[in-house]
This record gives structure tokens, sequence and C-alpha cells, in this order.
């Protein structure tokens, strides 16, 4: 049944997966989730990232390099099957120093075939993934 709960379920599923491999500082992981030709754009800081291999692997090794640890949680999804999510989320980052900071983040996905499609990034505070 297209639009019923089970896909809703699986779409936050999908997100929390991603989320987890992320948390996890693990590249290969959360490189897996992207289709190759995906597209992440930060749009509250009008960045756009376009290829899995290429840009946007560069953006998780900064984000990776500049943090100790990194913490995604308290999700709220609203989602819009077959391939939309939006997610609302808190997020911990501990720098190497061990200074946290908390932002509030808000995502918008689009999936194909269990992958992120396109990634729309709404962040508080600064970029943390320049």
């Amino acid at each position: 049944m297209s639009g019923g709960n089970d896909d809703r379920g699986r779409l936050a599923a999908l997100v929390e997966h991603y989320f987890a491999a992320v948390d996890r500082m693990d590249l290969a992981g959360t490189l897996a989730c992207f289709d190759a030709d995906a597209t992440v754009t930060i749009a509250t800081f009008d960045l756009v990232y376009r290829g899995r291999d290429d840009a946007i692997r560069g953006m998780y090794e900064r984000l990776f390099a500049r943090y100790a640890s990194v913490w995604h949680g308290d999700f709220d999804h609203v989602a819009a099957p077959p391939g939309r999510i939006a997610s609302q989320f808190t997020v911990r980052n501990v720098s190497p120093q061990g200074a946290t900071t908390v932002k509030h983040n808000c995502n918008f996905f689009h999936m194909r075939g269990g992958r992120i499609r396109t990634m729309m990034v709404y962040m508080s505070g600064d970029n943390s993934l320049s």
C-alpha cells in the first residue's frame, strides 16, 4: 500500500540508518546511503555538493576531521511516500578539545531505490559541513 505506515516507517528507518553511519564517522557507510549522482544542498549557507564520490565525500571527510564525535537524535519525521521525508533533529558536535556545540536542524530528503537522491539541509549555527 503506497503511502501507508509501513512506507513511512521505511523512510524514517533509512534516514536514521544514514545518521547512524554519520555518528559512527563511517565514511564508507555514510556514502553508501547516497546515489552516485546525489546532490546535497546546505540551503542556509547557499552551498551545493554534487556527486557522492567527489564533492559529497569531501564534505564528510571534512566533517569527520573537524570533530571528535557527532551525534544526531531526537528525530521528528514527516514522511510523504514513496520517496520524500522531512526530519527535524538535534545535533551534538564535540570538538577535539572537548567543546560541545548543540544545533537544531531540519533536512528534506528525496529517496530513490533506498538511497538518498537529494538532501536539503537547514541548520542552526555555524556550517559544520563546509
